[in-house]
């Protein structure tokens, strides 16, 4: 393994002075490397806005109601209640002054340390597509999840109360981006609108509920094998989801979204799985970044010409054996969290700094209820079916972060796959606004109307029997976070 020579070079501090490190953000990478710097006795400052770490992985679980929002957040002080010197500070960091490894909060309290860690993660990329910030819902954090679940639950009530509105897109739930977010989504999303809703809306045309799946390129889970890109197009059909592939989003509206090819699609749920760039954060002077707004990192994690400072997790670009960064993956972020620990560990000690050797262990990606996908290992071993779904279920469960977030997640996914009943399925926050069903004018009526429209959001008489004889028996790019790791 090659290693860097930092040994603590340029650092401007009494050589009696200990070691205190600064990390920004409690995401997989800040969290792996506070812990390892922990464990050591070195002392810690992790600063995070929110005072819970999220499991991410399993977002799109809280927002179909398979899980509920507690099952993958964890309070952060709790996780380090037994490493002394790890201290938490809930604040809002948005200035960064790499030079002196200073950081500036909201409301303008500093920290400085010997060593600064920038683990700040990222944030949704809506590409400049018009309306897409303001009015799709992106899935990036655990309030995004609630968010969704509230409103794709909100539109099951609506359209309940007036099925006048299912014409409005009440039930039309489009997710853009075919990658493993995206797929995900609409493969458990599909799961809760077959197997579920029907048997609580009783007066509902649930039947009528339609899953839009789109995305630019020509196949679903692109990072993955074409028998995998088949295998998934395949389920997701079985699941009545319709893809949409090789189709761009130019707008989307608060009652809308709108192709490339002029063509719309009624809808108030746009899901945003489209893609990652960076947190924006101010910086006193600049830091070399790539593409999406990453910080440039060296092979041992460090950002140049700033000693002392480090950049890891989805924030940072660290290239890999073949000079591409390495893709925006819980795993390689909890990986590089511990080998910045590591670095700064060895440049403590006077030594030279080792580098980064992320160990890949595969990808992996659910595709709803007793359907999966995975690559396992370096070479890629292909798994389909119920054999990859109890794998996901595995891993999944092994990666969160407590015992007991293991046993409630255990137990939440066998109800949901005995009883076929999602508990988490209510709406916790009655007084967000509602929306807006009022009266269209008239000229936005004719435009509803028009046959490119109709194309896209017809009703296919010949699905809604299918539907009716199933449940007859059984009452613009894409990131490479939009992956699952198998870790």
């Amino acid at each position: 393994m090659s290693s860097t020579d930092r040994s603590g070079a340029g650092i401007e501090r009494e050589a009696d002075v200990a070691p205190h490190v600064v990390i920004v953000g409690a995401g997989f990478a800040g969290v792996a490397c506070a812990k390892e710097l922990g464990h050591q006795g070195i002392a810690v400052t992790l600063i995070d806005k929110n005072t819970y770490h999220q499991f991410q992985p399993l977002l799109y679980q809280v927002a179909t109601a398979q899980l509920s929002g507690g099952d993958i957040m964890r309070p952060i002080r709790g996780l380090f209640r037994k490493l002394p010197t790890v201290a938490v500070k809930e604040a809002e960091v948005t200035s960064i002054d790499p030079a002196t490894r200073t950081v500036t909060t909201s409301t303008g309290l500093t920290f400085t340390g010997t060593h600064l860690v920038i683990a700040m993660g990222a944030r949704p990329n809506f590409f400049g597509v018009e309306g897409a910030a303001e009015h799709s819902l992106p899935l990036y954090s655990a309030t995004d999840a609630v968010k969704l679940r509230n409103r794709i639950l909100q539109l099951f009530e609506d359209a309940d109360l007036d099925a006048t509105r299912i014409d409005k897109g009440a039930l039309n739930f489009v997710i853009v981006g075919a990658g493993a977010t995206g797929v995900e989504t609409a493969g458990s999303l599909a799961d809760m609108i077959n197997d579920v809703m029907p048997q609580r809306y009783h007066d509902l045309a649930v039947a009528r509920s339609r899953v839009y799946l789109v995305d630019h390129g020509n196949v679903v889970l692109a990072p993955f094998s074409d028998k995998a890109h088949e295998y998934a197009a395949k389920a997701l059909t079985k699941k009545h989801v319709q893809l949409m592939l090789g189709r761009s989003v130019v707008e989307v509206a608060d009652d809308r979204v709108v192709f490339g090819d002029g063509t719309e699609i009624a809808t108030r749920c746009v899901v945003w799985a489209g893609g990652l760039q960076a947190v924006r954060v101010d910086t006193t002077e600049p830091m070399s970044t790539v593409r999406g707004g990453r910080i440039e990192a060296g092979q041992d994690l460090g950002v140049d010409g700033f000693p002392g400072v480090y950049a890891v997790g989805d924030i940072a670009a660290v290239s890999g054996p073949d000079g591409s960064p390495y893709p925006q993956l819980g795993a390689v972020a909890m990986q590089a969290g511990t080998a910045a620990a590591n670095s700064i560990l060895a440049e403590v000690a006077g030594k030279r700094t080792p580098s980064f050797d992320y160990h890949d262990k595969g990808i992996m990606a659910m595709i709803g209820r007793r359907a999966a996908v995975a690559e396992v290992g370096a070479h890629r071993h292909e798994l389909h079916g119920p054999i990859a779904f109890g794998a996901w279920l595995g891993v999944h469960a092994w990666l969160l972060s407590t015992t007991r977030a293991r046993i409630d997640a255990f137990m939440n996914w066998a109800w949901d796959s005995f009883s076929k009943s999602r508990s988490p399925a209510i709406i916790d926050d009655p007084d967000a606004p509602r929306i807006d069903w009022g009266d269209e004018d008239d000229d936005h009526d004719d435009h509803d109307d028009h046959d490119d429209h109709d194309q896209a959001v017809q009703h296919d008489d010949e699905h809604e029997a299918e539907y009716d004889d199933e449940h007859e028996e059984d009452s613009p790019e894409r990131s490479s976070h939009d992956q699952k790791e198998t870790t």
